[in-house]
């Protein structure tokens, strides 16, 4: 079986300023037929039909769901897993660090949204855990964490860098102006490391940035980009 992944930028899509123009997510204020034409060509693009492409209702926090099919309504979670072939899961971001993760073997594949509150919250832990109840086993399973705001740009208050390395340690970090800063990639590797994954990819693309990606602290409204993530069998 070959595992699948895709993160998209803000290029070719329908929405109009200042979600332009392929901004997938449905709750920043875009024109719904704009979101539901993006989302359409997303699926296309990548070869499924677009009832097969999952998505939820992301309140930063550590719901995990379980997708076994075509969706009848959204679920309200910061991650999406599934062990179904060719079921695809979306995660959508604007500054947030989209997690997609894979057991190859087991065919269990998952999609989280992990940003400053989930993440000292826990979504990766829990995500893991359901993971498992689909049969992953942690020395098998495969994590590309996306872009997201870096350390050297996420300028945070020193109590509440404090009180997130706390509890995600290796998350501190400083601007490049010497101010506090978090930086969610350090901090949800060592994360990961300590709860046994060793297969640990990074893109690490800074979403303030780089303009080919939305970023929430950079321009207020704005849209979302995807990590999309599925497994299907391998024909070769």
């Amino acid at each position: 079986m070959r595992v699948r992944r895709v993160l998209t930028t803000r290029a070719g899509g329908r929405s109009r300023s200042p979600y332009d123009s392929f901004n997938l997510g449905d709750h920043v204020g875009d024109e719904p037929t704009a979101v539901a034409a993006n989302r359409d060509r997303l699926a296309r693009g990548i070869g499924l039909d677009p009832s097969r492409v999952a998505w939820m209702n992301q309140v930063h926090g550590t719901d995990v769901a379980v997708v076994e099919g075509p969706q009848q309504e959204i679920p309200t979670a910061d991650a999406l897993v599934t062990e179904r072939p060719r079921q695809a899961l979306a995660v959508v971001v604007a500054d947030c660090v989209p997690a997609l993760l894979a057991d190859p073997e087991a065919g269990v594949v998952a999609a989280a949204h992990a940003g400053r509150t989930g993440a000292a919250a826990g979504v990766l832990p829990r995500t893991l855990d359901v993971m498992a109840e689909l049969g992953a086993e942690r020395e098998r399973i495969e994590v590309l964490l996306g872009p997201g705001v870096c350390g050297r740009c996420y300028e945070v208050p020193e109590e509440m860098r404090a009180e997130v390395d706390a509890v995600l340690p290796g998350s501190a970090g400083t601007t490049r102006v010497g101010t506090p800063s978090l930086d969610l990639h350090a901090g949800l590797r060592r994360q990961l490391e300590e709860l046994g994954i060793r297969r640990i990819d990074a893109d690490t693309r800074c979403t303030l940035e780089d303009d080919q990606l939305f970023s929430h602290r950079r321009a207020r409204p704005t849209g979302r980009f995807a990590g999309v993530t599925w497994w299907e069998y391998d024909t070769r």
